[in-house]
């Protein structure tokens, strides 16, 4: 399931930067989908790679990627501007997922 979830997250990833580059509204949304989308890419894969072994920190950074990415994605389609207060806790989950996984790796 979590495979799934990774792979549909890449897939979102790659629509929000396509939208980004080719119909956002403006300037500020398409850096917020550019962003975005990034960042889900990235972290999509990594969670691929992570369930493996570690899943755990696959699943945190999974809900922490969706937390980030989607206020961006949110914001660029016209949502209120204060979803941007939320946008530090995806990417303090993203950390916390990058940092519990290099505590398991050290560990064994």
């Amino acid at each position: 399931m979590i495979g799934l979830l990774a792979a549909l997250s890449a897939a979102l990833a790659i629509a929000a930067g396509a939208f980004g580059a080719h119909g956002a509204a403006s300037p500020q949304a398409a850096e917020w989908l550019r962003t975005g989308g990034m960042y889900q890419l990235l972290h999509a894969v990594a969670a691929l790679v992570l369930v493996q072994t570690l899943r755990g920190p696959a699943i945190v950074m999974l809900a922490g990627a969706a937390i980030f990415a989607g206020t961006l994605y949110l914001m660029a389609l016209g949502a209120p501007r204060w979803l941007g207060a939320i946008t530090p806790i995806g990417g303090s989950l993203l950390i916390a997922a990058w940092l519990w996984a290099a505590w398991s790796y050290w560990r064994s």
